[in-house]
Formats: C-alpha cells, structure tokens, sequence
C-alpha cells in the first residue's frame, strides 16, 4: 500500500533534474480545459481543430483514462485532488448520502450538480465531504489568482468550499437564487464589459423531448459564448493586471449537453451521437478553447501558460432494450412498448426480492405496478425512512446500497442481477465479502478514506459498437435514464466511456511528443499541482501519478497490462477487469462480462451482440 505524504507521493515517479528545473521560483500559469463528454477518438482536425493543434503540436496522451464510474462528479472529483473515487467518496452523479438533502427536494439520494445541494453534503460531513484538498484552494492558498468557469457541479468543485470568497465561480446558476455570489470586483468588471451579473440559459438546448417528441438540434452555443466571453475579456486581463501566476479552470458542457438531448436519432440507435447535432456541440467546445487561445496570445500570456485538455469520460448512444427485465414487459405512459423505463433497476430488483418500492424524489411515495419512479432512483423495504436497500439511478452504471450491510441480502441481490441481460459485471463492497461472478470494489480504488457512504454493489450496464471505423466513436449502452433510445449517456466500463481526450501544450511540456503510457483523470490532478509547486498532506492513499514522462527530459518508466476474473457464477458468468499498469498505478480500460461489454471479447473471441 502506498504511503501518503504529499502531492509528491514516495511511490510517484521523480522528476529528472531538467524537468525539476523548469519550476521556478514564479510558476507558470495554467488553464485546464475540460470539454465535457469529449470522445478519446473523435477529435479530427476536421471536427476539433484547437484540440488537435494542442494534441499535435504539444502532448498527445493516446492512451488516457476516465475513472469509473465514469461520470462528470465523479471525474471532476478526481481532476480537482489528484484522487480516486475511493478517497473522494463522489462515487458518481447521484450518490446515497445516507441523510435527506433539503436542497435536493429531501432525497436521501441527490444528484449533486448543483452548487446548493454541494455545500449541503459539505456542511452534513463536516465542512469538506470531499476529504482531499482541491487544486484551486492550494492554488489559491500559495498566492495564486483562481477562477472556475463552466457547467455547474464540477466547476465549482474546484474550490467548493470557498464558495466564491476568493475563487471567482462563474456557472450556470450564476446570478440565481442560490448561486455562488460573485465579488464586487467581477460585478463591476463584469459591466465595463458589457457583460450581464447573471448567466444565460442553455434555451433549446436544454429540450430533452421525450418518447415521441425529439430533443435539441442546436449546441449551448450562446450560454458557453457568455462563459468564454466571461474568461478571456474579464478574467484573464484582470489577472493579468495582478501580475501573478494564475490558474483557470474552464468546463465546457458540450458536447455533453448536446449529446446527452440529441434530437437526431429519436428511439433509434444511428446516428445516435454521431448526428449533426452532437457534432455541432464538439465544434462549440472547440471554438471555446480557439477564444482562450487567442486572448492568451493577445495578452502576452502564451509563453508563460500551461494548457492541459481532459475531458471527464467518453461517451454512447443509449439503447432501452432487453428479453430479461420484467419492467420492460409492462406499459408505461411515457415508454415505449418493450423498452426499459427510467428506474428499470429499481423496479426489477423490487420484483426480484418481493419488497416495497418506494420514491425517494416523491416523498417516499410507493411507486405503482404501472409508474417508474421519478428520477429513476429506488428505496426498498417495508420502511422507507429504513430502507432495505437504496438504488442510486445514474445512467450506464447505478450504485446499490444496503444500509444494513446485510450479506444475504447482497447475494440475493447478485443472483437477480446476475439474471438480466442488461448487466454486465458486478463490484461489491470487500466488506461484504466475495461472491461468484463478482469483483471487490478495491480492485477499481473504489474502497478508501471517503466520507460519504461507499455503495454495496456497483452494476455496469452492457454496452457494445454499433459498427464504424473506430468503435469507441459508436459504442452503445444500456443506460437507467430518463433519456431515450438514440441519445447520448455515459458512466458505463466499456472503453467508449473510459477512452476520453488528453492532450497539453505550454512551456512546461514536450512538443510533438506521443505519449504512450496510460494516464487518468486523477493523474491530471497530480501533474497540475506538480506544475505549480503545490504540496499538501493526503488523507487518502488512492492518488494518481505526475505524468513526468511529458515534461522536458522526464523518463518513460515501464507499463504493464494485467487481467482480474472473478469465479464464475452459476450460470457461468464472471466479472472480468482488464487494466493497465505504471509503477503502483493502475489504469482501468474495460470491465464487465466478457462479450458484453465493448473492448472486452467473449471467451469464444466474438463480441456478443445485443440481445443475445
């Protein structure tokens, strides 16, 4: 087990005495930019040109990682500490808190994209639920000037417990109710420049449609204009003007926002994302990171900045069929016949272990024979203040919990899930113990020093290619979302969804230099505060590493690649892991039942396809 020190961990690998040497008594400064959702293998320099020139001319990271589950909170949790999921406890997008969140509707499972629902976890685990300290606040606590621009819930997390004080936060709710105030030097430059004090609206983008009405045709073109107008004509002249090293994260919603309520591909698998819809969203991503480049120039700020580009995780298109689930057998008013409805597993499961099905988005109101619940998430038991089990919804992947730690019931819970064709592959808390067909949750860093309670049983949905040239550009999953048939989700273990973007350019990376170890989003977060010379102790021992083979004169250690299977299950299935390795650091490329999940071939060597 690797032994906690600093940012700069023993187990990490050192710096050679060149790469040190470009950290300087004054730091240079640095922009993370993360296009949310961004495909590993979608960026052209036809459909992504800024990316690419980054990816080209700077450092092009070709085998990076999106940790899983691979979702926006979980993943900004790990680009904003350096961590894993299971020192960060932001296991995903809707996490079992294990109390009700008033800001979140009283629900004891709230999806945590909000500012609001955010400082609430803080304040219920003691002040910080994250338990690592943040890139911003250690930025900002050395001198530095700190912003967070873009989509609301990762942006903020950053510094999320300033809350605007020092750290300039600029989001989606932005001049709301409920929003991270800003100061009254950003009001007032805010107005010189002719900008408004409140955020736009995200307006047609945010039109998900529904099962007979399509969703968006249009990017988050104006809201993300305000955003990286916010950027380069208020905030980096002001910091500027400040003369000192600075660090800018920008989050760009799309192409997430865009793929997520795609209107192209409505209850149908193609074009799924690859519509031009979702091409659009890429394109506006891009042009955002175009607008910071160019201000960067024209400050005279280029030479002295570190540019890093990661996206959170990749991307599919979402499919709702299954032979198996029982829910999938039953009429519901906004599902169409024979697909899975939103809260699929929750239902299933209800039906499986003959319990209740409670609402925990409606009061705990049970949920009837022909009604899903609202947003997908499920309590089970007699009791729902007391549940037996909670079903946290989230998309191509759901966490399980069982707040009574009952281990029969965790098998009776395997065994139903082992039974459905949507799943494939299963982690369950070491706590519990081990059980045929399944993984321990440490062998993904889901078990470490988090604060938030740690799911029971992790599900990964099937997932596979539609056909193209490159897989990973048209996978598909099965997903537990209000979303339909054709449009975009992630969260999933398949490489679609783990193969995200990363490239960096700037005076502290190589230039025109491939990379070819695995590197993750964690890693990301160590290599940023390696660039600023930031130290601080970790309470967690599931960090990521400096990534020093891209910095001048740094080596290139030795990767390995390893398999994990579990015993088969009765009916023969079994949870295969496969994972890259440098050092102590492991990189997760696929998981699942073999053939069921894309990247991951069945035992025979064909990739079973859907259905079957």
């Amino acid at each position: 087990m690797r032994r906690a020190i600093t940012l700069l961990s023993a187990s990490m690998i050192a710096l050679s005495a060149g790469a040190a040497s470009a950290q300087n008594a004054k730091p240079h400064n640095l922009i993370l930019f993360v296009p949310d959702g961004l495909r590993g293998g979608i960026v052209t320099p036809q459909t992504a040109p800024a990316m690419a020139e980054i990816r080209d001319k700077g450092v092009n990271f070709k085998n990076s990682h999106s940790l899983f589950p691979t979702f926006t909170m979980a993943n900004s949790s790990a680009l904003s500490t350096g961590h894993y999921l299971g020192d960060t406890g932001t296991f995903s997008n809707t996490i079992f808190t294990g109390y009700a969140s008033a800001p979140a509707g009283d629900t004891v499972v709230p999806f945590i994209e909000n500012d609001a629902v955010l400082a609430d976890i803080d304040d219920h685990f003691h002040g910080d639920y994250l338990n690592e300290e943040t890139l911003l606040k250690l930025a900002r606590g050395h001198g530095f000037s700190t912003a967070a621009i873009g989509k609301v819930g990762p942006t903020l997390l950053f510094d999320h417990t300033d809350r605007g004080k020092n750290t300039i936060v600029v989001d989606d709710s932005t001049g709301g109710k409920n929003s991270v105030p800003l100061s009254d030097e950003m009001k007032e430059a805010l107005t010189k420049a002719g900008l408004p004090l409140a955020t736009p609206s995200r307006g047609d983008n945010a039109k998900a449609g529904d099962a007979k009405t399509p969703g968006t045709t249009v990017a988050n073109v104006a809201q993300q204009a305000y955003m990286a107008d916010v950027a380069t004509r208020v905030v980096l002249p002001m910091f500027k003007a400040r003369n000192k090293p600075f660090v800018l994260v920008f989050w760009s919603r799309d192409p997430d926002g865009s793929q997520h309520n795609t209107g192209d591909s409505l209850n149908t698998i193609t074009p799924g994302i690859n519509g031009p819809t979702s091409m659009a969203g890429i394109k506006n991503a891009d042009d955002n990171l175009a607008q910071l480049r160019k201000a960067l120039d024209e400050l005279g700020l280029a030479a002295t900045t570190n540019i890093i580009v990661s996206s959170d995780h990749g991307f599919s298109t979402i499919s709702k069929e299954s032979k198996t689930s029982p829910s999938a057998k039953l009429s519901y008013a906004d599902t169409p016949k024979d697909f899975l409805p939103m809260g699929f597993l929750a239902i299933d499961l209800a039906k499986a272990l003959d319990l209740p099905l409670h609402d925990p988005n409606d009061k705990n109101a049970k949920v009837a024979d022909t009604a899903h619940p609202k947003a997908g998430n499920g309590v089970l038991g007699n009791d729902p203040t007391k549940p037996d089990v909670v079903i946290a919804t989230n998309g191509g992947s759901d966490l399980i919990y069982l707040p009574n730690r009952d281990r029969k019931l965790a098998d009776r819970v395997v065994k139903a899930l082992l039974e459905q064709d949507y799943v494939s592959g299963l982690f369950v808390d070491d706590q519990l113990g081990r059980f045929p067909g399944t993984l321990p949750m440490s062998a993904l860093n889901l078990k470490g020093k988090a604060a938030t309670p740690n799911p029971s049983i992790v599900v990964n949905f099937r997932s596979w290619s539609s056909g193209c040239e490159v897989p990973t550009n048209c996978s598909v999953q099965v997903a537990d979302t209000v979303l339909r048939q054709g449009q975009g989700m992630h969260g999933s273990f398949s490489r679609g969804d783990t193969y995200n973007f990363t490239a960096a350019i700037g005076p502290d990376f190589k230039a025109g230099y491939v990379d070819p170890l695995p590197v993750s989003n964690a890693d990301v977060g160590m290599t940023a505060a390696r660039l600023l010379d930031l130290r601080t102790p970790n309470k967690g021992d599931l960090i990521g590493r400096v990534m020093s083979e891209a910095l001048p004169n740094g080596s290139v250690p030795k990767m390995a690649a390893g398999t994990i299977a579990s015993k088969p299950a009765a009916n023969g299935l079994r949870t295969v892991l496969k994972f890259q390795r440098v050092h102590a650091t492991r990189y997760f490329d696929v998981a699942g039942f073999p053939g069921r999940t894309l990247g991951l071939e069945a035992e025979d060597g064909k990739q079973k396809t859907a259905g079957k």
